[in-house]
């Protein structure tokens, strides 16, 4: 009998060595194999006339092999090969680099299917290494896996296609019929089949649809459970409302949008039930201030409050914003970090303790095992998606039933915050604070570089300075993007006499902090980095940012990214590189340049890139969402939430028969935050 949860090594083809190789990916059984998905798929079932093909697009085309494979050697001895196809619209010249094993595939007279990058110029059109396969009217869509070590995507779809010769039959669907029928969902299956290998692309729509759907599910009906599970607590009580004092001590007027989700969530934190709410509002709306009175509000309740961070650096930012704003109120206000001294840790969690810190902020430093609180009433997390709901709950586990605030300022459509944020909430700040400047928005092509430094030093010998953002090193394998590390080599030549940094996701936490830190104290004149400083530091003195390659970067993210500048007095500019000719890329880079509004801007780019890309963008702790990103339809948001609550209604515990594959689904997705959600 062949059972999904058989040993990978014993599968056909694979053995102890690829065993390990797969293990790095996550792969220990025939399950893991079948439930690894591919990133993405190549379409050779989608083919370009020669002529039709646009330089910089990536196409499949069908051609026929008219000339003998030439081969030149280069000094440095890497062999060239080279030959000409042609289709009846056109000839392309197909260049081969070090690999005699393609050159050797092609012979005159036959035909090939060539997918890869057009390039072109006066002598004609040109296409380097492509994939290169015999044509047959059987080529269809072929999957592209996620690599380790010592695989490739020949031995991986080897692998899928024999588990699931042996083992399809074994794929049980744990949706009832009744749910499958309503909402017109292929069965498990034959979803997990045409992942893999989809027949087409309506049948690769269907699977991804069921996937996407029984995922979403069980988030929200786990979720639900969660926010059901609070409501039934008892939590720490704020019986006096101190919000008015409050605003005594601030050197400007609230806005009216701040005082509305005040109200909000003073009325919660009055109530016996646990808070959990959500505050989300963009860039510079004035989250912050919320954050303080409500912890001003607990301190005078009695209670603790703790507020955690996602960098040290944003933590020692947010300490001397409350230090400020508080200190007349004689609240104790402590900081607590990973680089602080031993002897300093242990005085701050001696006050924790005893209850003589009123208001403690640090990172994830304050979920750690040994501190403890004493009468802990409210934890509020910043930049929620930088944390996954794992941290959330480990530090308002360090209370009992301890009210949790949340806080984002990447403002998310209602029906995906109504999913990613389903246990909480939601309380909206939909108000910008009178007097902030306006970000001037320019997108220019890679011509205009010249302009661009000649414009940065102009504001660098005002005494300003720049952020310049680059793709994440791992994206930087296309010829036409450089790294962070050599984009910040090229800038220290064209501005020898000015500093420049280099800050990216793969330096060490403390590394980042330091380089964030020299440029927060103007020791840094440039700062190069990837999207690390999305959520990052508040430097009033930086009046440039420029985004290379922009077309790679969500719009959400570019909005995020345009919010480190503008924080000061001075004029501030946002600028666009792209080289993208795409209609969706100008479509998106004329959304930014021409709002500021990050409520209308993730709507559109709801719109352009689909509800799945959103769910890439933000951690689930350890929820590890595999096929949320597949989805390219809101209705399966609209379909699932509708599910769900019907479903949570009618058995909040699952404990019929038909809902067991459910449960059994949700208690796994849930194990490491609630290892009994449904018990």
């Amino acid at each position: 009998m062949f059972n999904l949860n058989d040993d990978i090594r014993y599968l056909t083809g694979i053995g102890e060595k690829r065993a390990k190789c797969l293990a790095k990916l996550g792969i220990h059984t025939v399950n893991d194999l079948l439930n690894f998905y591919p990133r993405d798929y190549e379409y050779l079932n989608n083919i370009t006339p020669i002529r039709e093909a646009n330089e910089g697009e990536k196409v499949c085309i069908k051609a026929q092999c008219i000339s003998p494979v030439t081969t030149k050697t280069t000094r440095s001895a890497l062999k060239i090969f080279t030959t000409q196809a042609a289709d009846s619209s056109g000839i392309i010249t197909i260049t081969i680099f070090g690999s005699k094993y393609q050159a050797d595939k092609l012979i005159v007279g036959n035909e090939y299917l060539f997918l890869g990058t057009v390039k072109g110029n006066i002598f004609g059109k040109e296409m380097s290494s492509p994939k290169i396969v015999p044509y047959t009217s059987a080529a269809g869509i072929e999957p592209i896996y996620p690599l380790s070590a010592g695989l490739n995507e020949t031995i991986m779809s080897k692998a899928v296609k024999t588990a699931l010769e042996k083992y399809a039959n074994t794929i049980e669907d744990d949706l009832p019929a009744g749910l499958t029928d309503a909402y017109k969902l292929i069965s498990r299956r034959e979803a997990i089949k045409n992942i893999h290998f989809p027949q087409s692309e309506t049948t690769l729509r269907e699977a991804k649809k069921r996937l996407a759907f029984e995922e979403l599910l069980y988030l929200q009906i786990g979720l639900m459970t969660i926010k059901g599970r609070n409501s039934s607590s008892t939590s720490p009580v704020a019986k006096t409302d101190f919000s008015e004092q409050f605003e005594q001590f601030l050197p400007y007027s609230l806005t009216g949008a701040q005082k509305r989700v005040i109200s909000e969530c003073v009325k919660d934190l009055a109530d016996d039930k646990p808070m959990a709410r959500l505050i989300q509002g963009d860039v510079g709306c004035g989250k912050t201030s919320v954050a303080q009175s409500l912890a001003f509000t607990m301190a005078k309740n009695g209670y603790q409050t703790a507020m955690m961070a996602p960098t040290e650096i944003l933590a020692r930012q947010l300490y001397a914003s409350f230090t400020k704003t508080l200190k007349n109120t004689g609240l104790k206000i402590d900081i607590l970090v990973g680089s602080m001294k031993a002897a300093e840790k242990r005085e701050i969690k001696q006050r924790l303790f005893s209850g003589e810190t009123d208001i403690v902020i640090g990172t994830h430093t304050l979920i750690q095992k040994d501190i403890k609180f004493n009468r802990l009433g409210l934890v509020i997390t910043d930049e929620q998606h930088r944390f996954g709901v794992v941290q959330r709950s480990d530090l308002a586990g360090k209370g009992e039933n301890t009210n949790t605030l949340v806080m984002s300022a990447t403002p998310i459509p209602r029906t995906l915050s109504l999913i990613i944020y389903g246990d909480l909430d939601i309380s909206t700040i939909d108000e910008m604070p009178p007097g902030r400047k306006k970000i001037k928005t320019y997108q220019v092509d890679s011509t205009y570089r010249k302009r661009i430094y000649s414009f940065t030093e102009k504001e660098l010998l005002k005494g300003r300075q720049a952020y310049v953002v680059c793709p994440m090193v791992e994206e930087a394998e296309n010829e036409n993007i450089l790294a962070a590390e050599e984009y910040a080599d090229k800038l220290r030549k064209v501005f020898p006499e000015y500093k420049v940094g280099l800050v990216h996701g793969k330096m060490k936490g403390s590394e980042k902090d330091a380089v964030m830190s020299d440029f927060s104290e103007g020791k840094i004149n440039i700062l190069v980095a990837t999207t690390v400083i999305e959520v990052g530091i508040d430097v009033p003195n930086a009046t440039i940012m420029i985004i290379e390659n922009a077309e790679r970067f969500g719009l959400s993210t570019m909005h995020q990214l345009r919010g480190r500048i503008g924080r000061g007095e001075h004029e501030s500019y946002c600028i666009l590189v792209s080289d993208s000719s795409g209609e969706v890329t100008k479509q998106r880079m004329k959304t930014l340049c021409s709002t500021e509004d990050g409520f209308k801007i993730s709507a559109e780019d709801l719109k352009l890139r689909g509800p799945g890309e959103f769910f890439g963008e933000r951690q689930h702790g350890s929820l590890n969402l595999k096929t949320a990103k597949f989805i390219d339809d809101s209705k399966v948001i609209s379909d699932t939430r509708e599910a769900a609550i019907l479903i949570a209604k009618a058995d909040p515990k699952l404990t019929s028969r038909k809902y067991s594959g459910i449960k059994k689904h949700i208690d796994n997705m849930f194990s490491d935050i609630e290892p009994n959600l449904l018990n």
